[in-house]
């Protein structure tokens, strides 16, 4: 080992020491590199089979075939799948929204990881990928929030030696929250508000749309019907949680 790796080892021992890591939830002290301690990291349920392939959507009952849930069953989307590793529950919902609405941006490192799960899905990984694509914030939004979490999230992905980030889509109507609304409601409220940048080209790419929840999956089926006009190959969907 070189003298510099050398040194950079024993300062980051010397600062684990010094200033142990801790649990982002609780501030027990943590393990270097976990991002939770382990009571606060059984408050992050997983997503396990059997699950909606389409949507991600837990099915309670055995089942070992792969399966559509009643409501992607009757209906086609743009998107190909939405992977999520994460119920929007408990601790990860939480996480979530301290990043997104409280400015804890110290949380996308441990929340990206989580995203980053979502890539070791067969659905994923069967098959390559161009370029990630953020969901657009309108810049009203962005201006108050300071930035859009879906980019922040994208880009240490991409950091970690996966394909860049292709920030093509953009939003332009300011959209009430969705916080409230069904799954029909939703849809209306975001018809035509996503739209592509001027000069960003993805015809025969394939992509993967990159947001922090799946709820209905308006927004992404919005963002994708946009990309697949755009002459898309595929789009799929990855985000930290599902709704």
């Amino acid at each position: 080992m070189d003298l510099p790796a050398l040194l950079k080892r024993a300062g980051h021992a010397l600062a684990t020491l010094l200033y142990p890591p801790h649990c982002v939830q609780c501030s027990r002290d943590t393990s270097p590199g976990e991002p939770l301690c382990q009571a606060c990291m059984t408050g992050a349920k997983r997503i396990k089979a059997p699950f909606c392939e389409v949507c991600s959507q837990p099915f309670d009952g055995a089942l070992d075939a792969a399966f559509a849930c009643s409501n992607c069953s009757r209906r086609r989307f743009y998107f190909a799948c939405a992977v999520s590793p994460y119920r929007s529950r408990g601790v990860v919902r939480e996480l979530v929204h301290r990043f997104k609405y409280e400015g804890e941006t110290h949380l996308r490192l441990p929340l990206a990881r989580w995203l980053g799960e979502a890539l070791d899905d067969p659905r994923i990984r069967s098959s390559p990928f161009d370029f990630f694509v953020p969901v657009p914030l309108h810049p009203l939004r962005r201006r108050a929030r300071e930035f859009n979490q879906a980019e922040v999230l994208a880009r240490i992905l991409a950091g970690k030696g996966g394909p860049p980030v292709l920030d093509c889509l953009r939003r332009i109507r300011n959209t009430v929250t969705q916080t409230r609304l069904d799954r029909e409601q939703r849809m209306e409220n975001l018809r035509n508000a996503f739209d592509m940048r001027k000069n960003r080209d993805v015809r025969g790419k394939h992509l993967i749309l990159v947001d922090d929840v799946f709820t209905t999956g308006s927004t992404a089926e919005e963002c994708a019907r946009v990309l697949s006009r755009a002459g898309a190959r595929s789009i799929r969907v990855i985000t930290i949680a599902r709704g």
